[in-house]
């Protein structure tokens, strides 16, 4: 259990660690924050425009940085021997493939925490149609640009990682804004407490991402893992149109279970819709959601395990 935990605080340490870690999470930040300026330009729709847009970037950039982590910390790890190295010593395999899926989950987590708070930042900015909350929106931008400072001159002065340093002063400063936000700022008009609630819901799509990326990382480098994730992920989100249909053919509609079955529906984690038009999220959902969730990421953990156990490490020459 203890190599356990120091594998899973590695891989996380070694995800934020990537540049194009902080790269992505900058980008999703300065993206959202940018979003209530266009509500200037659509006509009562502003909060509907920013709430969709803001988890929908969290989302997708979520998604790309759940397989890019997998690639570098797993992938990487079997092309230059570091796992070999791992392996001789007292590791089992199986403690390995969990330890990187706990680390990169807890990694894409943090990512998708950030931006979930960027995006209630966002909403209270999106004051009006006509106007948004000025004060807010530089003291945000001010907050992006702070924690590049923090990353800069602790990477001068100590030789740190830049990527690090900075994510972990985003983990700081970000959420302060959004509670000064929620604690002197007039509440919107949307509910916060269903916008939370869908929050939490594209945060489980992203673990359930992560955790399908390392099965691939596995067996496959990152273009191919790349590659293969966003088939899935586009499978997933028409999945009920593609299979929930009834045919002829009694092969072909257990065909059709079976692919339903297998691939994750991503429109159940997608609330948006009903959080523009203020229509309640039950609790019960995303409890349930959550079960769904942890069954399906137990599910690919062990087939995980299964593959990587007959996986032949020391002959792994991908490029």
């Amino acid at each position: 259990m203890f190599n356990y935990f120091k594998i899973s605080i590695n891989t996380f340490k070694e995800s934020v660690r990537e540049p194009i870690y902080f790269l992505m999470l900058l980008a999703g930040l300065i993206l959202i924050g940018s979003y209530p300026s266009a509500a200037l330009f659509v006509f009562s729709e502003q909060l509907k425009l920013v709430v969709d847009s803001s988890m929908a970037t969290g989302l997708i950039f979520g998604l790309i940085v759940a397989v890019l982590c997998a690639s570098h910390t797993v992938a990487r790890e079997m092309r230059n021997g570091t796992v070999l190295l791992l392996l001789s010593k007292p590791v089992y395999r199986w403690t390995f493939i969990l330890g990187k899926i706990t680390g990169i989950g807890a990694a894409v987590t943090l990512f998708t925490l950030l931006c979930n708070l960027a995006t209630i930042t966002s909403v209270f900015i999106a004051t009006d149609q006509f106007r948004f909350d000025m004060t807010i929106f530089f003291s945000y931008y001010g907050v992006l640009i702070a924690i590049c400072a923090v990353g800069m001159i602790f990477n001068f002065w100590r030789g740190s990682s830049f990527p690090e340093i900075s994510t972990y002063a985003a983990t700081l400063l970000i959420p302060i804004i959004t509670a000064v936000c929620i604690l002197t700022q007039e509440r919107p008009t949307v509910s916060l407490t269903d916008l939370g609630y869908a929050l939490v819901l594209l945060n489980f799509a992203v673990i359930a991402m992560s955790t399908i990326s390392v099965v691939f990382a596995t067996r496959l480098d990152i273009v191919a893992n790349l590659s293969l994730c966003t088939t899935v992920f586009f499978l997933g989100l028409v999945s009920s149109y593609l299979f929930q249909r009834q045919t002829d053919s009694e092969l072909l509609n257990a065909l059709f279970q079976f692919c339903y079955a297998v691939l994750p529906n991503w429109q159940y984690f997608w609330l948006a819709d009903a959080v523009a038009v203020n229509r309640p999220i039950p609790f019960s959902y995303v409890v349930d959601s959550l079960v769904y969730v942890v069954l399906y990421v137990s599910i690919c953990s062990m087939w995980a395990v299964a593959i990587f156990q007959n996986k032949e490490i020391a002959g792994d020459g991908r490029v």
